[in-house]
């Protein structure tokens, strides 16, 4: 008889077996059982950082060996030719489908959703319908289709609907301009495929949309994680966190929130601290009128940081991945300059991890800490990390920047000054710690 070995497929359902199990007993924990998807109750754990440490992992490891057995058991072309519903969604977000269907349990008629929002009825019904069949919206009757848990992200007010046009309007021009770019280069376009695409460079194409998108980023990966997983709360009184290029400082308000004895210097250009302004003003008074919030006008591009902080906070996204090297370089030494000997820069980023498990080898000689999926998972989670990977290709495709690996950020702060120091773990992002050298 001949032994056939399946048990790499065995070991994907004992794991995601042992994960639901996993995510009941949380949810039996808190009195609630796990929703479906045809509710529109969002569910106890909606914040990344305030979720259960076993439920996110649990969560991880089903997203990921789902993805690895179904990709595994069904014929490869079926799984290559099974991603179509980008443009899609892009259609129904700019849309506001998702708005038109709210308080709407028993649904709308797609052909009355097409009169409100001037589309098309046979092609919205089409579309409509390849959504729900991958559980965005869902299809009450023929054609006539209503919010579920996932849609619901869609709406207007949800600043994840911006990351999802971001994802799918601005990042889909330039991916499909990322082959010419790479095979016919032209000094035109700088190696950028969004500007061969578009004639125009990112940010002078679209002012509007990218901060809202990297709030909805930001509230998807975990923003609160800040002020849980660094050791602030052993700082001494009056500790100074300059924040640079923080944009409207929702970011660092969450942290002093949580540990008022900081103090916090929010530096980016003029326009955008006069908005920062008003945002503390309606959201956090107290820190304003208790003098535990300034702020700084500044570029960062040109001008070296506030002198003498404590911390220098680069937040995610905002500064290194949406940078290329050179621009990364010159930012950084800006913040090298107005360092003292024992203050730290904290870059909050995605670390990405390499897809082949090196059991215990340290990448690049470098020796850190690094939450592994699981075998037979791909130790960094497959599936259920793609998205930061994804989210690397789309920096650079609009603005040939990159995230980056441990040993590619130590490279890169020690060109600055800067000395390694620490890893911590923070949902889908990181805190590198770095010293002045």
């Amino acid at each position: 008889m001949v032994n056939y070995d399946n048990s790499h497929i065995i070991a994907l359902t004992d794991l995601i077996n042992k994960a639901v199990q996993d995510v009941i007993a949380e949810y039996a924990a808190v009195g609630q059982a796990v929703p479906s998807l045809d509710t529109l109750y969002p569910g106890p754990f909606t914040v990344p950082e305030d979720t259960p440490t076993r439920l996110t992992k649990a969560v991880q490891i089903i997203e990921a060996a789902c993805a690895q057995l179904s990709h595994t058991v069904a014929p490869p072309g079926s799984v290559m030719v099974n991603h179509t519903e980008p443009a899609c969604l892009i259609v129904v977000t700019e849309a506001r489908i998702a708005d038109l269907l709210l308080d709407k349990p028993d649904g709308i008629p797609a052909s009355e959703l097409a009169t409100c929002s001037g589309l098309d009825a046979a092609k919205l019904t089409r579309m409509l319908r390849l959504l729900a069949t991958k559980h965005c919206f869902k299809e009450v009757k023929p054609g006539v289709f209503a919010n579920n848990r996932l849609s619901m992200k869609l709406l207007s007010s949800d600043p994840v609907s911006s990351i999802v046009c971001l994802q799918t309007d601005e990042g889909l021009r330039g991916s499909a301009y990322l082959n010419d770019t790479l095979t016919t280069p032209c000094e035109t376009d700088c190696g950028i495929p969004f500007r061969r695409a578009t004639g125009y460079s990112f940010f002078d194409y679209h002012k509007t949309r990218f901060p809202r998108a990297m709030v909805g980023w930001a509230n998807v990966t975990g923003k609160g994680f800040l002020a849980k997983v660094y050791p602030w709360a052993s700082q001494p009184a009056d500790s100074t966190i300059c924040d640079i290029g923080g944009g409207n400082g929702h970011i660092s308000m969450g942290l002093i929130k949580v540990h008022p004895h900081l103090r916090v210097i929010l530096q980016d250009q003029p326009q955008v601290i006069s908005m920062a302004q008003k945002l503390w003003a309606t959201e956090h008074p107290v820190a304003i009128e208790q003098q535990r919030v300034q702020f700084v006008p500044f570029d960062f591009l040109k001008d070296v940081a506030v002198e003498g902080c404590d911390f220098y906070y680069v937040g995610h996204s905002r500064l290194k991945r949406d940078w290329p090297n050179a621009e990364s370089e010159l930012i950084l030494r800006n913040v090298r300059k107005s360092m003292k000997p024992s203050s730290r820069v904290i870059i909050h980023d995605t670390v990405l991890r390499d897809a082949v498990r090196t059991h215990g080898v340290p990448s690049n000689g470098v020796n850190a800490e690094f939450d592994f999926a699981p075998e037979p998972l791909l130790p960094n989670y497959g599936f259920a990390r793609a998205r930061t990977y994804e989210l690397d290709l789309m920096m650079m495709n609009l603005l040939n920047a990159q995230a980056r690996t441990l040993p590619e950020f130590i490279e890169l702060c020690q060109k600055c000054g800067l000395k390694f120091e620490k890893l911590y773990g923070a949902g889908e992002t990181d805190l590198v710690e770095f010293s002045p050298m």
